[in-house]
């Protein structure tokens, strides 16, 4: 009975959690090794939401699974085949996947679109599986745009599953341990380390490690190998790492640690708000600011652009009522030597009409003259 009001108490504690003043509900993005169970432990999810009344959206991202075990909200698989992606472009099993993956992202909008959709009751949580292939979502262009148009919207955690059975190696351990630490600083989101299969191997060995270094560094001991040293110096610079890191126990199995997977998803929400909100809001006002900058330079330039462009139309206006100008003056002064030379001529003419008429009165005397004499 009392772990029952525990449970109760828990789930309410996460439901709260999901729909508080924002009601968005919790994005959990399920990142990890191939093999690690991954799809397994999201349909112990599932089961869990049912089993509490947690209303749940799940979303697979994995184009190349051939059965999910559970009921996906959506589906890659309903928009991409990756089989004919392969044919298509001639890619092979990863690059199908990636490229099944980017032309998935494209319409990633509509996504947000659904999953932000009013219902009643809201959605609490929305759980993303991703593909086995751990590289193709944390270091692709796809798996950038999904993680960020997540995050911008709703508070989003990223669940590293580990597969606890194989970091009995302290090496192992390690690799898992700098694959979360490149997950974190890449996303900058809340991360939540989330050790799978402890039916098979409990995971009190791991916090040990992660808690202390003498611990990890004599589990080192009988390697004496030059990674067995880069390990543990690896180990004293993930202190700070690992300080800050919250961490679960999780049977996909037996369904071990349901109740403390929420309650550090509910934390890791609260830590969204806390931390990734304000950089997210400082890194869209820096954004402003540079975009605000652009524009006022591109108004500059316009405007100087604009009055060099006047100052030339003046001048070509000046140099214009100049050459008029000139070829008023020139057009003149034509005029003034034609109308000259017209006089002239007109003068000449007048002279040469005298002199003929003075011809002609001078032999009309004469013939007068003459008759008189006869």
């Amino acid at each position: 009975m009392e772990a029952e009001q525990r449970t109760a108490g828990q789930a309410s504690t996460s439901s709260s959690t999901a729909a508080g003043p924002s009601a968005k509900p919790i994005v959990v993005l399920v990142i990890g090794m191939a093999g690690s169970g991954k799809t397994t432990l999201i349909q112990r999810v599932n089961s869990h939401m049912h089993q509490q009344k947690l209303n749940g959206y799940i979303i697979n991202l994995d184009p190349a699974v051939s059965h999910l075990p559970y009921g996906a909200n959506i589906d890659i698989r309903d928009t991409v085949n990756y089989k004919n992606v392969m044919k298509q472009y001639g890619l092979g099993p990863n690059g199908g996947i990636l490229t099944a993956c980017n032309l998935f992202a494209t319409r990633f909008d509509q996504v947000i679109q659904l999953v932000e959709k009013p219902r009643d009751p809201p959605l609490q949580y929305v759980f993303a599986d991703t593909p086995g292939q751990i590289e193709i979502f944390t270091w692709s262009a796809s798996g950038q745009l999904v993680t960020d148009l997540f995050a911008s919207s709703m508070p989003t955690v990223v669940m590293y599953v580990i597969d606890t059975p194989r970091c009995t190696a302290p090496q192992t351990f390690m690799s898992n341990m700098l694959q979360a630490v490149s997950i974190l600083y890449k996303t900058k989101l809340p991360m939540l380390l989330a050790f799978n299969k402890v039916d098979v191997s409990r995971h009190e060995f791991a916090l040990e490690w992660m808690a202390d270094f003498e611990a990890y560094s004599a589990a080192l001991e009988a390697d004496a190998s030059y990674a067995a040293t880069l390990s543990r110096s690896l180990s004293l610079v993930l202190e700070e790492f690992y300080d800050g890191m919250r961490c679960v126990g999780l049977s996909a199995l037996t369904g071990e640690g349901m109740d403390e997977l929420f309650k550090a998803l509910g934390e890791c929400a609260q830590e969204y708000q806390q931390f990734y909100v304000p950089e997210l809001q400082a890194k869209q006002q820096r954004k402003e600011a540079l975009e605000q900058k652009r524009r006022e330079k591109e108004m500059a330039k316009l405007r100087a652009d604009m009055a060099g462009k006047a100052s030339l139309q003046e001048g070509g206006n000046a140099a214009g009522a100049a050459a008029a100008g000139v070829a008023g003056a020139a057009g003149s002064a034509a005029a003034g030597v034609q109308q000259e030379q017209l006089q002239q001529g007109l003068q000449e003419d007048e002279d040469e009409e005298e002199s003929v008429d003075l011809n002609l009165s001078d032999d009309s005397i004469g013939s007068d003259t003459y008759e008189q004499e006869q």
